[in-house]
């Protein structure tokens, strides 16, 4: 029962809150999703083979490869934005296992069957950078690309732990619940080293534009 209800949850929080998000500021993105999940907004099944595969695995699949799509074009800012050695220390770490964890997901949905569009195409959910705020980080350098880097960055790392806890517990493919296991423990680590870099949780106003700090 419990993981048919947690199933039912991660599913509908990502084919039905997630995709019908609009753009939002990276310190909202981190808010819990709303629990909407009714039993007949679960995905069905993918055609060919899909082994042992449920759809709140392909689900959290997809979901996780769009977002960590969307936070690599924040992190190949860096190089260029700051030459902080520490924030970019942070960001190399981040996006090695990121880019990590994008092959493993792009692996476990060809193992699946699954379509290999990306039904989250076009769409700002939860933890993921704007088109907007993209430009705004272009704009900004030092201190206020910092402000900005360490708000993205929480949000993308607060939301992709708190969906893989939901797949951890509610998924069925032994490869893809345990790759969310490892999401979750280097989620938190990350998370752990970005509060001791910038320990006051993201700035209250994000700067628009910034100039060089």
């Amino acid at each position: 029962m419990r993981q048919s209800t947690v199933s039912a949850l991660l599913v509908g929080v990502l084919l039905v809150a997630g995709c019908a998000a609009g753009p939002r500021d990276a310190v909202a993105s981190t808010a819990a999703p709303p629990a909407i999940a009714p039993p007949a907004m679960t995905a069905p099944a993918p055609t060919g083979t899909t082994g042992a595969f449920s759809p709140t695995d392909i689900a959290w699949l997809q979901l996780t490869v769009a977002m960590i799509e969307r936070l690599l074009l924040v992190l190949d800012l860096v190089p260029t934005r700051t030459a902080d050695p520490a924030w970019r220390r942070v960001a190399a770490q981040v996006a090695t296992t990121q880019r990590a964890n994008l092959d493993r997901a792009h692996r476990l949905l060809a193992d699946s069957g699954a379509p290999t569009t990306n039904p989250h195409e076009g769409h700002d959910m939860p933890g993921m950078v704007t088109a907007e705020q993209l430009t705004a980080m272009r704009s900004a350098t030092g201190l206020p690309f910092h402000a900005l880097l360490a708000a993205h960055l929480r949000a993308h790392l607060a939301q992709s732990v708190r969906v893989a806890v939901a797949e951890r517990e509610g998924g069925v493919h032994s490869a893809t619940t345990a790759m969310a296991a490892t999401v979750v423990r280097d989620g938190t680590a990350n998370l752990a080293g970005l509060d001791r870099l910038d320990p006051t949780g993201g700035p209250a106003h994000q700067p628009s534009t910034g100039s060089p700090g």
